[in-house]
C-alpha cells in the first residue's frame, strides 16, 4: 500500500493552474493531487459552513452524514460558482465542464470505511467526468482519507453489487494509494476510477467537501428511459437554496 503526500503552496484565493505534468498524470493514473489550490484560512471557513449545514439537518455530531444542499450567498455557493475551480475540472477532462453534484464529505468519529467504488456505478455517463474532492482540514490514514486506485478507470465501468444501498466492486483491491492531504488541497480524480476511504479512528469529524463536474457532450443513462444529455436534463439540483432541509433516504459520504 502506497501513500501519497502532498507538498503545501501558498495561494492567495482560488489558484486554477495546472501544470502538463498534473494533466498527464489524472489522464495515465484516473487521479492527481493538487495541493494549495486555496488558502488554509478559506478551508477553516468552508469547514466551518459545512458543520453548520450538518446542524441543519439535524444529525448528531457522532452521525455526520452528506447532502447536496448549500445556502444561497455562502461560502459554498462562492465556491461553486468560481469560474477558477470551473476550470480546473475543464482542463482536465478536455472541455466545457457543468456543475454535477456538489455535496459535503463528512465522516463521523468512529466512522466506517465506504467501500471501493466508481462513481459510474450510480448513474452511468458515456463520457468524461470528473470529481473535485477538497480537503477541508488534515485528511491521514488514521481518520479516513481518500484510498485510489490508480489506473483502474483504463477497464471502464466495472460489475458491482449493493453494500447497504451503495455500490462496490465485486473484489476489495488489497493495493491502493492512500491520499493524504492539508487543508486546501484537492484530489481530481475521474468518474471511472475505483475509489473509497478508511475509517475514521479519531475522536474528530472527517470534513471534506466534493464537486463533481460532467463534459458538456456527456449524457447519463436512465434504466427505464435511456441516455440523454446532462446539459439538457440534469439529474440533480445545484442551486443554492435560503433554508437546509434534513435529507432523505441514503446519505453516508465518504
Amino acid at each position: 500500500m502506497e501513500t501519497i503526500t502532498s507538498n503545501r503552496i501558498s495561494t492567495t484565493g482560488i489558484d486554477p493552474a495546472l501544470s502538463d505534468e498534473q494533466i498527464r498524470t489524472y489522464h495515465c493514473e484516473g487521479w492527481v493531487l493538487l495541493p494549495g489550490v486555496f488558502r488554509t484560512a478559506y478551508a477553516a471557513d468552508l469547514r466551518a459552513e459545512v458543520m453548520a449545514i450538518m446542524d441543519a439537518i439535524g444529525l448528531p455530531r457522532t452521525s455526520l452524514r452528506q447532502t447536496g444542499e448549500y445556502l444561497a450567498g455562502g461560502r459554498i455557493a462562492a465556491l461553486l460558482a468560481s469560474p477558477e475551480l470551473r476550470s480546473i475540472a475543464s482542463r482536465l477532462i478536455g472541455g466545457p465542464a457543468h456543475l454535477y453534484l456538489p455535496f459535503t464529505a463528512v465522516k463521523s468519529p468512529g466512522g466506517g470505511k465506504f467501500s471501493f467504488h466508481q462513481d459510474n456505478q450510480y448513474t452511468r455517463h458515456d463520457g468524461p467526468s470528473i470529481n473535485l474532492w477538497c480537503a477541508l482540514e488534515p485528511m491521514r490514514v488514521e481518520n479516513g482519507c481518500l484510498r485510489m486506485l490508480s489506473r483502474s478507470h483504463l477497464a471502464g465501468t466495472l460489475a458491482s453489487e449493493d453494500d447497504n444501498g451503495h455500490r462496490t466492486v465485486r473484489v476489495e483491491p488489497q493495493e491502493f494509494t492512500s491520499v493524504i492531504m492539508e487543508p486546501g488541497d484537492f484530489v481530481a480524480f475521474s468518474r471511472l476510477t475505483v475509489h473509497g476511504s478508511g475509517p475514521n479512528l479519531t475522536a474528530r469529524p472527517r470534513v471534506g467537501y466534493a464537486v463533481q463536474y460532467h463534459r458538456e457532450d456527456v449524457k447519463a443513462f436512465w434504466p427505464d428511459e435511456g441516455w440523454f444529455p446532462l446539459i439538457e436534463r440534469p439529474r440533480w439540483p445545484t442551486t443554492p437554496v435560503e433554508a437546509i432541509a434534513r435529507p432523505t433516504g441514503k446519505i453516508d459520504g465518504h
